[in-house]
Parts: structure tokens; sequence; C-alpha cells
């Protein structure tokens, strides 16, 4: 099918659509696109199109889901499939409900070939069970990790691997394979706590690390400052980002050939749901950017179309963090707050 109209498209090789004023009613909102020039002398050594994405939402807002989650299975020429996992809702009536509140949304995009299914947790599973869990796993254009309880979650996914394959990290060890497959894997509310490195409510388990380097906390207000700052503290060698209702990060990442890692963020802002009886919780609709806390207590807020690139060294022992503004031209860097000497990403990319 063709692309559905105001979708993401892919510049220089990222992924790129970012909010603006939302039009009237929720299925409506506008995207600004963001153009990065590529130096004619050194070719984009890396495939920027984002393989995790984790966000905070309130309901189905339409520019997050249809531009970010639908379209990126649309856009498959075949596998048009989009893996739901309620894995974090105690009972099965709550995994139920959850399911319910995406598969409305999804439904309207059945006629354009989108293929929508879910996976419940049961304690009857059956090994069967856990190796059509894991083929659907590994083969869905799109999974989504839903919300829930943290913990529960961590419990169910890594049983599937270790009680029928005495594999415990096998769950894990699939979402980096999709991810080294280009496939997108999505985080929502717990599910986005679990695709970080690091997470608050993480007592024993292991976060799945898509999104390297970095926690949150979710449904973010002003009033929880504190949380993040802690949280910040807690970490300190993370990057802790406050998630409103309703926006998101979009993440890739991977090596250069000189031994480096590299990572994109991509930070989405969503105005488009704009029910007058919702918009007490949507805190972007009342201005609410996406709040970061550096460990030494400074401040940053992010706004949608903001890109952050990070480049580390195998030790570690370097970390250069940048960020580009969707209407400022300048590289700023990340430590310092001021501007830098790269020209954009394919100048920060191809120096290291």
């Amino acid at each position: 099918m063709d692309r559905l109209q105001g979708a993401p498209k892919r510049v220089c090789g990222l992924y790129v659509a970012f909010s603006a004023t939302p039009k009237t009613g929720p299925k409506h909102s506008n995207a600004v696109f963001l153009y990065f020039e590529a130096l004619e002398s050194k070719e984009m050594p890396v495939n920027l199109y984002p393989t995790a994405l984790i966000y905070s939402s309130h309901n189905r807002c339409e520019y997050l889901h249809r531009n970010w989650i639908v379209q990126r299975a649309l856009e498959h020429p075949h596998n048009k499939t989009v893996l739901y996992l309620p894995f974090g809702m105690e009972s099965r009536e709550s995994q139920d409900f959850s399911w319910g509140t995406f598969k409305w949304y999804f439904d309207h995009f059945t006629p354009f070939g989108l293929d929508a299914k879910v996976f419940f947790w049961s304690d009857g599973l059956s090994r069967h069970d856990a190796e059509i869990f894991f083929n659907m796993v590994e083969h869905s254009e799109v999974v989504i990790l839903g919300g829930g309880d943290v913990n529960l979650g961590f419990e169910r996914y890594d049983a599937m691997g270790g009680y029928f394959f005495d594999d415990y990290d096998r769950f894990k060890n699939y979402l980096h394979r999709r991810q080294n497959t280009g496939k997108l894997t999505v985080g929502f509310s717990a599910g986005a706590a679990q695709l970080g490195d690091v997470c608050a409510q993480d007592d024993y388990h292991r976060c799945y690390a898509l999104i390297h380097n970095v926690t949150t906390t979710l449904h973010h207000e002003w009033s929880r400052e504190t949380e993040l700052r802690q949280l910040a503290w807690r970490f300190p060698g993370h990057l802790a980002f406050g998630l409103p209702n309703d926006a998101g990060i979009a993440s890739n990442q991977g090596y250069l050939a000189s031994g480096n890692k590299w990572q994109v963020l991509q930070f989405i802002i969503d105005t488009s749901w704009d029910l007058p009886e919702d918009n007490f919780h949507i805190k972007t609709r009342q201005g609410m950017g996406i709040e970061h806390i550096y460990h030494d207590g400074r401040k940053w807020i992010f706004n949608g179309g903001d890109v952050m690139i990070r480049i580390f060294s195998p030790d570690y022992g370097y970390q250069g963090t940048w960020v580009i503004t969707p209407h400022n031209p300048t590289v700023f860097d990340y430590w310092s707050q001021s501007p830098s000497g790269f020209v954009n990403i394919d100048h920060i990319m191809a120096e290291h």
C-alpha cells in the first residue's frame, strides 16, 4: 500500500517525523521533518532506522501509534504483523482488557493489510505453546511489550525460555536478534522500562537493553521531578528521562568499523489525542516535554524532533554525546551544552 499520509520518512538513513500543532480531533496530527545534509566525502556508515521505541500514552494517540508503530508494519511488502504481549497483567481478564485497548485501534488498519496478533500468558502453557511464542517473537515485524507490573512481566518473559528451554536469557536474546535484523520492538508503559538498560522497579532482573544506557520514568508529570532526580542519582552511568503522556523515544544502536558503539535517540511528542475529557492525562498537550536530569543535577528538556547522538568507546572510557534540534542547525555538545565542532550526524559518525 502507499505510505499513510503524514507517516515518517527516511532521510539520509534517519527515520524522522515529529509532531507539531495538532488539528482538530484525535485522528489528526501534523509532522515536521528534520533533514540532515550528508557530507559528500564520507558515506553514512550505519543504518539509523529505529529498532526500539519506548513510550508512555493515555490512549492510542494517533500520531505516535500510526506513524511509528502501524506504519512500520505496513511498510513491509508482505510481513505486516504486529504482536502484542500483555505479560505484565496479572489475570487473563486483565490481559484481555489490555489487548482490547490496542485491538480497537489496530482493527482500523486491517483493510490495509495489518495483521495484529496477541499472545496471552497462562500457567498451563506447554512447550509447544512456547515454541509458537518464540516463533512469533522472532518473525513479527513489530513486537509490543505491554503495560502492567514490570517485574511480573520480567518473570513471565524469562520463564518462557527458562522453564521450557532451560535458557532464562532466551527472550532477551530473541529481542536482540530482532534488533540485529532491523525489526522494531516497542515498549509501552511497563514495557518501556523493560527495554531500557536499568529501571527503578528492577529488583533482581536485568533489563533487556534494546535502548542501551538509558532509563526512564513513565507517565511522568511535573510533580514527579524528584523521582526522576533520584533515578539519575541511582544510575549515574545512564541517561534518565521522564516520559509524559503522550511521548516516546525511538532508538537504534550498533557498532562502527572503529569498534566504537553508536546510538541515536529520536524524541517524540504527540499532542494528537484531543478529547476534552482526557485532556488532564495528556501532559504534552499542556506543554510538557521529555525531561532529562543529568547525574550532576542539571536539566535538559527535549522536544519533538530533537535527536541525540551518542558514541561509546569499547571500554566506555570515552562517551561523546550531542544534541540536534529541528529548527537550529547547530550541533550541541550534551556535556557542555555549547555548540560543538560537528556539522551533522554524518560528520559525528565519520570522525569516530
